[in-house]
Parts: structure tokens; C-alpha cells; sequence
């Protein structure tokens, strides 16, 4: 029998290939130095509490004194949270993750004071201030976005009744993950070596990629037949959150829950209108792509389970971690030498958790603050899909970079409404360098299935769910009651509309609503669409060749949060409250498709 490969202990891996995070704190004595002086400052805050009033340099010592506080907090967070992942295993790391997360809760406590006492500073008055007082005008935007809702803030005594009330409020929510991470429980089937395997998330996520129609189908039934079996309880779960958010919505007087959930990244809901209302224009593109799918994997039908299997295979490309940084550089040269600059500083600076190793963290993920490095997470893999990975996680470190050397700390961070533009821009001008680079046909077709496939994921099903999510809180706010019924005959409804006929709407997707952890985000998934798209047209504004185009996109990295999330974007050159960049984004899309199909001819 062969002997199966072991993970490297964490000691075991080669420095060069593990991030250094001694520029954050040298060694545990500075970190027990520093947390010791922070925990100190937070039990300092409260003294700051009924000074607002007192007038504009009140107001800047108030800032002044609590940001002091968050940023080195923020910086004993972000490093215990590295160490946790680099090993989580540890217990000296585990110590420090919950820690630095007590301290961190303390510290929210100690100033929830600050917003309701702000916004009870008479409006006239909080406004001549911020003309006339140059010593606020730093903070002037950074008050703004807090004032900008004070018409949605109640009286300080309402908002303690509501948040007392938090718990009460997310009970559903709560609930629902309870039941779907921990009580639910699915039978053994199959996998593709006809071993027999407990079904879980996680067994499903791979089976359903299976290259065996059989596997796919077993995973899919037994999948569903488990949450057709608890359906109504997941209704009312369901249920229960939309309500939660309607009522807050109310409570806070708006218009409905969309506009308070947008409403605090200062999204108009234009933007929510202009995506669902171009995707539905575009749908016979995807009707197109999957009658493609369908035609290449010679199925007399095509299932809703036969949407995720490989249809071009891996392709015979094998990239070190080495190898990989050469390519990440040479698809990136065109964002200019600037940017290359700083993409080599974070190869060479250690930056990067590269290898696998025992206890570490799955996944990968760019992660810092203010004040640290924008640290990258990776489990390295020789192959395409890790080096797609390394440049799309660069591409969030390098936002983070730019917005950090740029800005000052109160906006030395972005809105999660932006968060995923730069790293699907990095994605896509890969997938431009590998097409140009690479004519391999096995390699194109890989590249452009890949292109396909994220678009298909995320722009088209996010907005599907996200038609979804907004349905069943209008409905709830017109009194429908949100059965399991109802709630799979609408979504059964959509799926269908969304995939056309060439896919065969199995009934059991009708309950798919019923484990999609999403739709208790509060009209969250919309942006994973808007953000793709938006990148697919700043790709196209890069690659285009003009510098005042990619000086514009350089400027949105170092914008951080110094305006609106939309006005950042319409300086880079896409105006997200329109539907012009979705258009591009589909053009795109078609283009590629249209590519792929004549490959897929050649290739028989």
C-alpha cells in the first residue's frame, strides 16, 4: 500500500514560504505591551461620554480619543487573527483570537455612547461646525455618513429598547443556521470510487462535481430530500427573519427593508432595479451557455445537478509558487509599473502564508489594517485554479495597500460594496493574459469555461437569489403569509425563467431556498453581482491601453472610504446606477461564449 502523504507541522515549513508578522509585533512580550496599554485606553472611553455637546474641539477630542483607541485594538485583532489561522491548532493562538475578540467587544461597548449622542446635537448646529471649523474638516465626510441617517435614528431610548432587543430579533436567524450547520442529518451515498460516504455540505459541494451522472443525481435527491423533509420548518425561519427585517425598517422609517439595508452604504436603490432589470434582459445568454453545457457533456437531459461538473477538465498546465509569481506579474503588467512595484514588494517582503501545513486555516484570503501589511492566506496548489486565486487575492491586498498609503485612518478602509471589484479586475485580466498567452486548445478552453462559469455564479445566480430575497419581503410587508409552498412554487417559478428550457427544473430545486444562508443577510448577494460586473468593465477600461483609464481605476484603489461607494466608482468610470456597465459586462460575456462554442466545435 502506498504511504498517504502527510501535512507539514507548521515548524516543519520553510520560512520563505510563511508570512512574517514580526513588523506587526516582534515577539509575544511587544504583544502583551501593547494589548495591556489598549485594554487601558478602553476603560478610558466612557469618560469621554457627554463632551459632544460642548462644541467643535469637544467633537475632535471625542474622534480623536476613540479612533486612538480602535486602531491599535484593531491592530491586535487583525494579528492574533493571523497567528489563530496559521495554525489553529495552537493553543497559544487560540488564546490570543479570543482574547483580542473580548477586547474588541469591550471596546464596542465602551462607545456606543458616541452615534446617538452625535445625532442629538442639533442638526444647524452640527452643520455650522463642520463649515466653519477647520479643525473638523478631516472628519467631515466620516461625520457626514453618520449624520446622513438621522432621520432613520430614533430617540436614544428606543434604540436601547431595540438593540436589548437584538437577541429576540436574530432568534430565526440563529435558528436557522443551528439547524442547517449542526442538526441536520443526511444519509450515506456513493462517491465516485463506489466507496459509501456520509453526505454533508461540504461531500455535497464535491459530489455534485462528479464526472459520474449517477453520483451527481444521488447527492442532489438525498440533499433535498433532507430540507423537503424539515421545509416548513425553514419557512418560518425564513419567515421569521424577513419580518425581523421589515419591522426594523419601519421602526427606523423607511420605506422598506431594501432601502434601510442599502441605506447604510448610501446605495440608491437604483442600482438594486438596474441589475435585476438587465440580467433579465440578458437571460438568453445563460439559456445559451447551459444548452452548451448540455450539448458538450452528450446528455440526452440536462439536470440542475449537472450544472457544476467539469465539462473541458483540468488542463496540463503546473505552476510552482515560483513559476506562478512570474505569471501573476506578467498578466498584471498592464494595471503599470507602479502597481507591479508593490505586487513584487508583497512577493518579496513575505506577505504570503503560501503551503498547507497541519492546523491551518482552508481557504484563502487577504487580511490586515492601517497599520500592518495587506497579508495574503494560501493553501498553494501546483495548478490554474491556485494561481487565479493568488492574483485574485492580490488583487484585494493591493486595494488595501493603495488605500492605506493614500488616506488617512478614518478611511483607511472601504465599503463591502466595493470590496470584491479589485480582485474579480485582477481575475479577469488573467483570463485575458492566459487566452493571449496560451493556445492550447485544452488551456483556452479551460480559461474560457472558468470566465463562463464565474459569471454564471455570480452574476446571474446572485441576482436570481437576490430577486428571490426582495419577492418574499415584499410579499411579507403586503401580509402574504410565507409558506413552504408558496415559497418553492415562486422559486421554482424563477429557476425556470432563469435557466430556460434547455435545463429540465428538477422539483427538488424548488426547495433550494430553503439552504441558502444568504437570504439572512438582508439584501446582501445583490453586490457579489454588481461587483463582478463592475470589474468585467474596468478590466475592459485597463486593457484598452488608455492611461487616463487606468489612472482612474488606480485612483478608485486609493480612495478607500473617503466618499460614497457609488462616487468612488463613477471617478473610476462606472456609473453602477445605470445599467451601461452591465451591458459591457455581458457583451463580454457573450464574446466569450461565443468563443467557446466555436472551441467547442474544433475540439469535436
Amino acid at each position: 500500500m502506498a504511504e498517504v502523504k502527510q501535512l507539514p507541522t507548521r515548524k516543519q515549513v520553510s520560512p520563505e514560504l510563511t508570512w512574517d508578522l514580526t513588523p506587526i509585533y516582534h515577539d509575544q512580550k511587544a504583544f502583551e505591551q501593547a494589548f495591556e496599554a489598549v485594554s487601558s485606553q478602553i476603560d478610558q472611553l466612557p469618560a469621554l461620554q457627554g463632551e459632544l455637546k460642548n462644541g467643535p474641539k469637544s467633537l475632535l477630542k471625542v474622534i480623536e480619543g476613540i479612533l486612538s483607541a480602535i486602531r491599535p485594538a484593531e491592530k491586535l485583532y487583525v494579528y492574533a487573527s493571523l497567528k489563530h489561522d496559521q495554525d489553529t491548532s495552537n493553543a497559544i493562538n487560540q488564546a490570543l483570537s479570543g482574547r483580542t475578540q473580548m477586547l474588541m467587544t469591550r471596546l464596542g461597548s465602551n462607545i456606543a455612547w458616541f452615534e446617538p449622542e452625535l445625532l442629538a446635537i442639533d442638526r444647524q448646529t452640527l452643520e455650522d461646525w463642520l463649515k466653519n471649523a477647520p479643525e473638523l474638516k478631516p472628519y467631515v465626510h466620516y461625520l457626514r455618513t453618520i449624520t446622513d441617517e438621522r432621520d432613520h435614528v430614533l430617540t436614544p431610548a428606543a434604540e436601547k429598547l431595540l438593540a436589548q432587543a437584538g437577541d429576540a430579533l436574530n432568534a430565526s436567524s440563529d435558528t436557522f443556521s443551528v439547524l442547517n450547520d449542526a442538526d441536520l442529518e443526511f444519509p450515506a451515498v456513493e462517491d465516485n470510487d463506489g466507496n459509501s460516504v456520509q453526505l454533508s455540505q461540504g461531500i455535497y459541494d464535491q459530489l455534485i462535481q462528479s464526472t459520474k451522472p449517477e453520483v451527481r443525481q444521488m447527492a442532489f435527491k438525498q440533499l433535498y430530500a433532507v430540507y423537503h423533509q424539515f421545509r416548513h420548518t425553514f419557512a418560518s425561519t425564513l419567515m421569521g427573519n424577513v419580518k425581523t427585517h421589515n419591522f426594523l425598517a419601519k421602526a427606523h422609517h423607511y420605506s422598506d427593508a431594501r432601502q434601510a439595508a442599502m441605506g447604510v452604504n448610501h446605495i440608491p436603490v437604483s442600482v438594486f432595479d438596474a441589475l435585476v432589470t438587465s440580467v433579465n434582459e440578458h437571460l438568453p445568454l445563460l439559456h445559451r451557455y447551459v444548452a452548451l453545457r448540455k450539448q458538450i457533456l452528450k446528455l440526452p437531459e440536462l439536470h440542475m445537478y449537472d450544472l457544476y461538473t467539469p465539462i473541458t477538465g483540468e488542463p496540463k498546465l503546473s505552476y510552482s509558487f515560483e513559476q506562478a509569481k512570474e505569471e501573476a506579474l506578467k498578466a498584471l503588467a498592464v494595471l503599470g509599473p507602479d502597481y507591479l512595484d508593490h505586487v513584487k514588494e508583497a512577493f518579496n517582503s513575505r506577505w504570503i502564508d503560501v503551503v498547507e501545513n497541519k492546523g491551518k486555516r482552508s481557504g484563502a484570503y487577504s487580511s490586515g489594517m492601517y497599520d500592518t501589511s495587506p497579508y495574503i492566506l494560501l493553501n498553494w496548489q501546483d495548478n490554474l485554479e491556485s494561481l487565479f486565486t493568488l492574483v485574485h487575492e492580490m488583487g484585494h491586498s493591493m486595494h488595501s495597500y493603495y488605500t492605506t498609503h493614500n488616506q488617512p485612518y478614518q478611511y483607511g478602509d472601504y465599503s463591502i460594496f466595493v470590496a470584491e471589484i479589485a480582485s474579480t479586475t485582477n481575475e479577469t485580466l488573467l483570463t485575458d493574459y492566459l487566452l493571449k498567452t496560451y493556445p492550447d486548445k485544452q488551456v483556452q478552453a479551460y480559461v474560457l469555461n472558468h470566465y463562463l462559469d464565474g459569471f454564471k455564479g455570480t452574476v446571474f445566480r446572485q441576482t436570481q437569489f437576490a430577486e428571490f430575497e426582495h419577492f418574499v419581503h415584499e410579499q411579507d410587508g403586503a401580509g402574504h403569509p410565507l409558506t413552504a409552498d408558496f415559497l418553492s412554487q415562486h422559486y421554482l417559478q424563477l429557476n425556470q425563467k432563469y435557466y430556460g428550457d434547455a435545463v429540465i427544473s428538477d422539483p427538488e430545486i424548488a426547495d433550494e431556498w430553503s439552504r441558502i444562508p444568504h437570504f439572512y443577510y438582508n439584501y446582501y448577494v445583490y453586490q457579489y453581482a454588481t461587483g463582478f460586473a463592475a470589474a468585467n468593465t474596468l478590466a475592459s477600461r485597463i486593457l484598452s491601453g488608455d492611461e487616463n483609464k487606468r489612472a482612474a481605476y488606480l485612483n478608485y484603489l486609493k480612495s478607500g472610504s473617503s466618499d460614497y461607494p457609488i462616487q468612488v466608482m463613477q471617478k473610476a468610470g462606472v456609473d453602477m446606477t445605470k445599467t451601461d456597465y452591465l451591458d459591457q459586462a455581458f457583451a463580454q460575456f457573450e464574446k466569450r461564449l461565443d468563443q467557446f462554442e466555436k472551441l467547442a466545435k474544433s475540439m469535436g
